[in-house]
Parts: structure tokens; C-alpha cells; sequence
């Protein structure tokens, strides 16, 4: 009995039966050993997982390398193909890539398919002359290269040379013909050593390698270890250029199950431990109430039993005088409730621990049991602990009369219900939110009783039937759809439906209820009628209602049963979501869709979108067709459809680039060219935006436009625009060498011619007759090369001729002797006699005259000028060095003109701004540059690079 009132009826089941308590709980425990069991498997599987795909990830590398590096050997042992077809310095080449390749053991060169160079040809002569293409074991591979335009490893297989190995061959095409193979040859042994697998752990993994043999059906494995390992955990990776499978597999397949057995059986041992000591401690209470009971029977009498009852009560029970409300006996259940010792209770009243609120009714209770008026009395009060909580009790109360039948005490019954109020209190709060979330939600709720419409369909025998048979039913008897709809009750409406049906209260909403059904919403409530008949629970749909003002909203409609009225149908929620505004936006999207469909395939390129990871489009446009050839089905069907059409000329570079500019996130715009169906090479301007999504480039759009015609225009129009452009270039060289060199000499003519009408003397005279011969000799030189320019100003490239350097330093310094003279310049000369350089003669005494005669009229006023000339080689490029101690050139103001037409950087009113003008574009010309560099009264330096 104490067990039926202390717990609640779900413990006391358990409390009852202690084998299936034990069992149940050695269930659990076994299921929590199990689960812990399961995830220790997981975790070290998944580590197994991971190292093994890390280590097959790096093989996969290594092998991927070496691949690479075979293809650019290949590669370039092709470029020694002349335009004959006949390979150059081939031998050589050989050398020098097998040096950069320590994996090759052979090159070969296979024109027409025929071995007929190779490389080291000692120990490799069996493989010459043999035709790959006749030859059965070998065409299939080879021919598969040729097919795809790309390099391909066939075998490993037995070598005509002895051994066992794989060749890698290039296709060469020349002229869109095919010429034959740039291969290599790979020692199997050689190329398993270069993927790193003997440094792998062979005492936990071994590898396998394999290749699908068409002929044979059938998989080949060419590594030592070749039992059967399906049984065995492993994973294997893909090598397309050679059709090849890389396994890794687990040597020991139940190691695993090993690492997690023992820990499994200690778990079912511990689980079966608790469950025989749960059983344990439950028998010992079933047999120690059992020897209660069987002592209870013996004492019923007595007041030891009552003694014991009283103490051991699974509720508090006390002896109260009725008089002054003290305690007189209280036992140890009540003394727990309230946390005070017996003793303690003995020296209390009712009253002082009474909850004030509660105190006026039980006071008033008490009296009336004391004056007869009541025999008994129950209720529900509040409590206050030692410790000073309130706790809640159900009290009863029974008066205990004498032999006088006079009432002197009572018998309290104290159960606490705390833990029952507090339940009351959590559901009535449940029921105020939830009554608050039903009239705040903003999504418009109702709540409804269909009980008579499923009692008129039940009349009506539509239950059961089938749902083509309800629904003729309905639409032949278009009055009983309208019964229907008038016995649905209306039970609560929240705000937000009020506002939809625009309309103030519930009881309008009722009263106005037949006027809002509508055409569209009649159809829709046959549906729900229907779905009624075939004992549907929830119903949804997309409808139209009609509110108080006349306008019609679409809605989204959810019908549900609330849970405990699924016979009855008493309680509906229902549930409306206005979607008009939706309803229209999805109208304009499908409407911009189309418009859109339409724009894209009218739009002189191709709109595309493809995958950021793997470039596999998933959209393409039909403009593909008009440019391409093909048709949007055919590109789509392959992932790597746009990459196997890229020129192969421009694949690499562009597929590294788009994949940098993604790894960037950065939108690009970039031209490369495909190749058509039928062959042709089509030059695109790619324009790429990418899309991020949470950081990440997920997906590319595009539109590819044809700029062919506009690249071969502009290949025709760079063309001219160089020829014009060096025409212009002579042109001008021409114009300034006429216009400032020729002013020179005829300067110094007259000012010798004056200063010969002003000699005095015969000698004088004589002496500046023999200036006057020097300079009409370098005027007629100059002449003679100013012809050579007229000569060659139609011709792109200009006439150079070995000169002798010094001898045109000597020429410019007669020239300009009269400056030399009149300035007192020192110019010091540190080139050998015999120095020759590769020169337009014109220009370079031009360039000479020009720069040495700056460097005299910008000499420094405080010093005598000094020019040196050397000439140099820095970085095996001739150099000629002209200093000055002049004064100098301030180059950050005027870095940017020192060499522009007309501008100066000095006051010097004979500064005409044309003489570097002319030095730099003569030394362009000729395919050099021209440096300075300067600094304000210390002097200027020129540097003029000869190619």
C-alpha cells in the first residue's frame, strides 16, 4: 500500500516487477554499450579512411607529376620537327631532356607510326622500325592518342627491348595532318618508384594497379600481390591518361573488429551486472512488505500496528487538538514535508504554518467540526517548510470523539500536491500562450467544427466511396456543396484573420459568411469535402476568397484535425496564408523568364553557366549552334565538353587562369579560341562574372562572343599600322636630322665665311679656308647618309653596317670644333681605334652630335667642361657612356620630358627642346634604349644600349 501512494503509477509498474526491471535495464545499458561501441568504430574507421586516402591522394600527385613531366618532354621533342617533318639536333635534344627526366629511359620519334628514332638507341635497337599502328597489341592505344588529340599512356606491357614498361605518346599534327608520335618510354619499375608506393607501410596497406582489358573483358592487374582483395577494405582512384586504377587496400580486413570486441563484451558484462543488481536492490523492498504485511495482520489490534502504519504512512498524518490547533502527534512523512523534527512539530499550531491567504479558511473549517456542524472537511492549502518554501497540500480532516461522543481532536491526512499545482500552473500558462499565439500570430487562423458536415456526408453515404464517385456526386448536386458550407461552425477567428476577410468581429465574420463564398473557393471546398469522405486528417491547397469589400485574394489554405477530434471532426484548425502579392510576383518572374529566354537567344553571343569546381555547364544558349556548330544538347551531355574543345594551344594557360581568377573571386574577361565541328578555329571573348555564395565561388556566367573577323582585322591592321609606323618613324628621323644636323654645318660655314671677311692676314685666312674644306667634307658626308635614309625610308628594317666607333666621335668633335674650341671642352676618348659597332651611320652621328653638343651648351658656368665617352658591355649588351660635368638635370621635376618633342628644363634661350627628341626615337630605330641619369650641378650621364 505505502508504494501505491508514495510514487506515481508509471515507477510503481517497475517498482513491482524487478525481472523485467533488471532485464529492461540490461537492455539500455547494452544498447548505451553498443552505441559507444559503434561510434569508437566509426571514429577509427574514419581515421583508417583518412590515411588512407591521404596516402593514396600523394601517390595520385606523384604519378600526376610524372606524367606531366613526360608530356613536356614529349612536347618539346616535337618542337625538332622542321616544316619538312624531319626532326633537328634530335640526339641532342634527347640528351638534354632525359637529363631534366630521370624516369625516361627512352625517347622515340614515330613518324607514320613507324619507330625511327630513338634515343639512347644502345640497348633499344629491337624497337626500331616497328609500326605501332599494325602491330594488334599496340594500334587499339595508339590510335586512341590520335583520337583524342592529346597524350595517352598505353601499356605497361613487354617492351620489344625486353622489360616490362608504359609509352607515352604525343600526337604531332602538322598542318592539320597528322604526322605521328612524340613519345617516351617509362621502366614500370621506374615509373612505381617515382609515385612514392614502396615508401608506403606495406605491413598495414599494399597497392594494386590495373587497367580494364577490352579484348579480354576483364581487369589486369600488373603489381606482385594479385589475390582476390574484394573481401578486404580499400579505395581506388582514377588516372585518365592511362585508362589506369590505383588501389590501396587494408591488409588485415577485421582489425577493426578487434579493436571494438573487447570493449563490446565488458559492456554486456557491466550491463548484465546492473541489470542482476537492479533485480537485487528491487526484491529486497517486495520481501520486507511482505514481512510488513505479515507482521501488520499479527498487531492489527494492538498499537504497535498503528504505531507502525502511522510512521511508515506514504502520506503525512497528524493528530491535531481541535481546541488550540496544536500538534499532538504527527508522523515522519509530515515531519519530511515540512523539514522539522517531531519535536519540533509538538511545539507548533496549524496556524503558524499556515499560508495567511489559507489561514481564515481553515480556522472557520476547525470551528465548524468543533460545534458538530461539519463530521468532516477537504481542501486544498499552503504550507510553510522550516526552510521557509510553501508547499501545497490536500488536506482531510476527521474528528476522533471519546466515550462522550465529545470531540477532542482530529486526524489530519497531509498529501502533497505541490508538484500537481505546479503542473496546473504550467498548463494554465500553456493555455494563456497558447491562446496568445493564436490571436498575435500573424498568419490568419480560425478554428471551426465540422461535426455536422461529416454527419450530413455520412446521411448522404458518401463515406467510403470512391473519389471519381464523390466528386460527380458534388458537382451534380451543387446545393449540398452549399448545405455543407452552411454547417461549419465558426468556433474563434484570430486578428490577422478578421483583417483578411477585412471585417471587425468573429460575429460578422459568421454573418457575412455565405455572401464571401466565391466561384473559385466553391470548387476549392468540394476538394476539401472530398478529401473529408476519403478520411483525410489535413488538407492543402492554393484558393481564392473573397473579402467583405468585394476583392478577391489568393490564398494558401492549410486544413488540419487538432489531435483527439480525428472521429469527430469538432475541432478544425484552419489556417491561411495571403499570397496575392506571391501569386503576382510569380506571375512578372515567369513572365521576365520568358522575356528573358527570349533576350538570350537573341543576343549575338553565347550565354552560358557552368560549375566554378569543374567547369560541367549546366546551361548554354542556342546561339552555340549559329557559332559553334553544336548544339546546346551535345555540350551539355559531357562535363568536360568545353574543356576538350579548347584549342590546345591555349587549354593549359586558359584553365589555369580561369581557376586563378576564381580561386580570386574576381569576374574576368579574357579571349582564346575552339574549335568548331567542322574543324575551323573560332576566336572568343569570353566575358565571366562569378557568383558567391557564403564566400565561395559556386557557380560561372558568361557570354562568349565571336571576335574572329574582328582578330584577323586586327592582325591585318597591326601589320600596316607596323610598316606604317616605321615608314612614319623614317619620315620624322629624316625630317629632324634635315632640319636641326644640316643648320649645324651651315652655322659653322658661315661663321667660318664671317671669320674669314674679317681675317686680317693671309695665313688666318688660309687657315680658315682648311676649317672651312673639314666642315663642307662632314656637310657632304652627312649628305651622302641623309641619301642612304631617302634610300630606305620604304623599307621596315634599316640598313646597319659595321662602323668604326671612334671615327665618328672624331667626325662629330671636327664639327662641332669651333664650339670645342671657343668653350675650351676637354673630351676625353677611352675607346680603342679598331672598336666597331652595328649602326645606321646617319643616326649614329646624329646621336653623337646631339648628345655631345648638349653637354656643351649645358656646361657649368664655375668650371671648365670635361665629356667622357666609354663604351662598356653590361649584362653582355654594348653600352656607349657619355658624361658630362655640367649642370645637370633636376629629374624629378623633369623625368617625363627630358626626352619629349620641344621640352626644355633649362632658361637657355638655344634651347630648342628637338635634339634628344630626335636621339631617342634614332635609338628606338634601331632597336636600343636610351637611360640618363643626372644630378643638379654635378653632371649628366647617357647610356645608349646597342643591340
Amino acid at each position: 500500500m505505502k508504494c501505491e501512494k508514495k510514487y506515481p503509477k508509471f515507477i510503481r509498474w517497475f517498482l513491482e516487477r524487478p525481472k523485467t526491471t533488471g532485464f529492461i535495464t540490461f537492455l539500455f545499458l547494452s544498447y548505451v554499450a553498443a552505441f559507444i561501441v559503434s561510434q569508437q568504430y566509426k571514429l577509427i574507421k574514419e581515421d583508417q579512411e583518412r590515411e588512407m586516402n591521404n596516402i593514396l591522394l600523394v601517390v595520385h600527385q606523384n604519378i600526376e607529376q610524372a606524367l606531366k613531366n613526360c608530356y613536356t618532354t614529349t612536347l618539346t621533342l616535337a618542337l625538332t620537327i622542321n616544316d619538312k617533318g624531319i626532326p633537328e639536333n634530335f640526339d641532342y635534344v634527347s640528351e638534354k631532356l632525359m637529363e631534366s627526366n630521370a624516369n625516361i629511359s627512352a625517347v622515340q620519334l614515330v613518324p607514320d607510326g613507324i619507330i625511327k628514332y630513338v634515343y639512347p638507341l644502345k640497348g633499344n635497337e629491337a624497337a626500331l622500325n616497328l609500326n605501332i599502328l599494325t602491330t594488334p597489341s599496340l594500334k587499339k592505344e595508339a590510335l586512341k592518342s590520335v583520337a583524342k588529340k592529346k597524350m595517352y599512356f598505353a601499356g605497361p606491357f613487354e617492351l620489344k627491348q625486353g622489360g616490362v614498361g608504359i609509352v607515352g605518346r604525343f600526337p604531332v599534327f602538322q598542318n592539320n595532318k597528322f604526322w605521328g608520335f612524340s613519345a617516351v618510354v617509362i621502366k614500370l619499375e621506374t615509373f612505381l618508384k617515382a609515385s612514392g608506393i614502396k615508401n608506403v607501410d606495406d605491413s598495414k596497406y599494399f597497392f594494386q594497379f590495373s587497367k580494364y582489358n577490352a579484348e579480354k573483358q576483364k581487369e589486369i592487374f600488373y603489381l606482385p600481390n594479385k589475390t582476390d582483395f574484394s573481401e578486404n577494405y580499400n579505395i581506388c582512384t582514377d588516372i585518365p591518361d592511362g585508362d589506369w586504377k590505383l588501389y590501396l587496400i587494408s591488409k588485415n580486413e577485421n582489425y577493426l573488429y578487434s579493436q571494438i570486441l573487447i570493449p563490446g563484451i565488458i559492456g554486456i558484462i557491466l550491463a548484465a551486472l546492473f541489470g542482476v543488481l537492479i533485480y537485487t536492490l528491487l526484491k529486497i523492498p517486495e520481501e520486507l512488505q511482505s514481512l510488513v504485511t505479515a507482521q501488520a495482520t499479527k498487531l492489527l489490534n494492538s498499537e504497535i500496528k498503528f504505531k507502525i502504519i502511522f510512521d511508515q504512512a506514504a502520506v503525512g498524518i497528524a493528530n491535531i487538538n481541535i481546541a488550540t490547533g496544536n500538534f499532538l502527534e504527527v508522523n515522519n512523512k509530515f515531519c519530511e514535508l515540512l523539514g522539522y523534527t517531531q519535536n519540533e512539530m509538538k511545539q507548533k499550531n496549524f496556524q503558524t504554518i499556515t499560508h495567511p491567504d489559507d489561514l481564515k479558511k481553515g480556522v472557520t473549517n476547525v470551528n465548524k467540526l468543533e460545534n458538530g456542524i461539519i463530521n468532516e472537511y477537504s481542501m486544498e492549502k499552503r504550507y510553510y517548510t522550516k526552510q521557509g518554501k510553501i508547499i501545497w497540500v490536500n488536506l482531510n480532516v476527521t474528528p476522533i470523539v471519546d466515550k462522550n461522543k465529545k470531540q477532542i481532536s482530529a486526524i489530519s491526512i497531509i498529501e502533497d500536491i505541490t508538484l500537481k499545482k505546479e503542473a496546473e500552473e504550467l498548463i494554465k500558462k500553456s493555455e494563456i500562450r497558447f491562446k496568445s499565439l493564436f490571436e498575435d500570430s500573424p498568419l490568419p487562423l480560425r478554428e471551426e467544427d465540422f461535426l455536422d458536415v461529416k454527419r450530413y456526408l455520412e446521411e448522404l453515404n458518401l463515406f467510403g466511396e470512391t473519389k471519381e464517385k464523390v466528386t460527380k456526386y458534388f458537382n451534380n448536386n451543387p446545393a449540398v456543396v452549399d448545405k455543407c458550407h452552411s454547417l461549419i461552425k465558426v468556433i474563434s477567428a484570430n486578428r490577422a484573420n478578421l483583417l483578411l476577410y477585412k471585417v471587425s468581429t468573429l460575429e460578422e465574420l459568421i454573418s457575412t459568411k455565405r455572401e464571401l463564398f466565391n466561384m473559385r473557393s466553391r470548387e476549392d471546398f468540394i476538394k476539401n469535402l472530398i478529401s473529408i469522405t476519403q478520411d483525410n486528417k489535413q488538407f492543402i491547397l492554393d484558393t481564392v476568397i473573397k473579402d467583405a469589400e468585394g476583392k478577391l485574394r489568393d490564398i494558401n489554405l492549410r486544413w488540419n484535425v487538432i489531435r483527439g477530434y480525428e472521429k469527430t471532426l469538432e475541432r478544425i484548425i484552419v489556417s491561411t496564408e495571403d499570397i496575392t502579392d506571391r501569386k503576382y510576383s510569380e506571375k512578372i518572374i515567369l513572365d521576365s523568364q520568358q522575356r528573358i529566354k527570349s533576350l538570350i537567344n537573341t543576343i549575338d553571343g553565347i550565354v552560358w553557366e557552368c560549375d566554378a569546381t569543374d567547369f560541367s555547364f549546366n546551361f548554354i544558349s542556342q546561339k552555340v549552334e549559329n557559332i559553334l556548330g553544336y548544339t546546346p544538347e551535345e555540350w551539355l551531355k559531357s562535363p568536360t565538353f568545353w574543356r576538350d574543345h579548347i584549342y590546345s594551344e591555349d587549354s593549359e594557360w586558359v584553365q589555369d587562369y580561369c581557376t586563378k581568377q576564381i580561386n580570386d573571386k574576381a569576374d574576368h574577361d579574357f579571349e582564346y579560341r575552339m574549335v568548331a565541328k567542322n574543324g575551323d578555329l573560332i576566336w572568343l571573348r569570353d566575358i565571366v562574372n562569378v557568383v558567391i555564395e557564403n564566400g565561395e565561388a559556386v557557380r560561372l556566367r558568361g557570354i562568349m562572343i565571336d571576335i574572329t573577323k574582328t582578330k584577323e582585322a586586327e592582325k591585318d591592321l597591326n601589320t600596316s599600322f607596323t610598316l606604317v609606323t616605321e615608314q612614319n618613324k623614317r619620315l620624322l628621323n629624316f625630317s629632324y636630322i634635315v632640319s636641326h644636323n644640316l643648320r649645324s654645318h651651315t652655322s659653322n660655314i658661315a661663321s667660318i665665311v664671317a671669320l674669314i671677311e674679317s681675317s686680317e692676314s693671309e695665313e688666318e685666312r688660309e687657315q680658315m679656308m682648311e676649317l672651312l674644306k673639314t666642315v663642307s667634307s662632314s656637310l657632304n658626308e652627312t649628305m651622302l647618309h641623309l641619301n642612304e635614309v631617302i634610300n630606305i625610308r620604304t623599307n621596315i628594317g634599316l640598313v646597319s653596317e659595321p662602323l668604326y666607333l671612334k671615327q665618328y666621335i672624331n667626325t662629330v668633335k671636327n664639327v662641332l670644333s669651333e664650339q670645342i674650341s671657343s668653350n675650351e671642352v676637354t673630351i676625353l676618348t677611352e675607346i680603342p681605334t679598331d672598336t666597331m659597332i652595328n649602326y645606321n651611320p646617319a643616326y649614329l652621328e646624329s646621336i653623337l652630335y646631339n648628345i655631345i653638343s648638349n653637354s656643351i651648351r649645358y656646361r657649368h658656368p664655375c668650371r671648365k667642361p670635361i665629356i667622357k665617352i666609354n663604351f662598356v658591355k653590361e649584362n653582355e649588351i654594348n653600352v656607349l657612356q657619355i658624361s658630362d660635368n655640367g649642370i645637370g638635370i633636376d629629374l624629378v621635376r623633369n623625368a617625363n620630358k627630358i626626352f619629349g618633342m620641344y621640352k626644355t628644363f633649362t632658361n637657355n634661350s638655344d634651347s630648342k627642346g628637338i635634339g634628344l627628341f630626335i636621339t631617342k626615337n634614332q635609338v628606338d630605330a634601331m632597336g636600343g634604349t636610351i637611360t640618363v641619369e643626372s644630378e643638379l650641378n654635378i653632371g649628366t650621364t647617357f647610356k645608349i644600349y646597342i643591340q
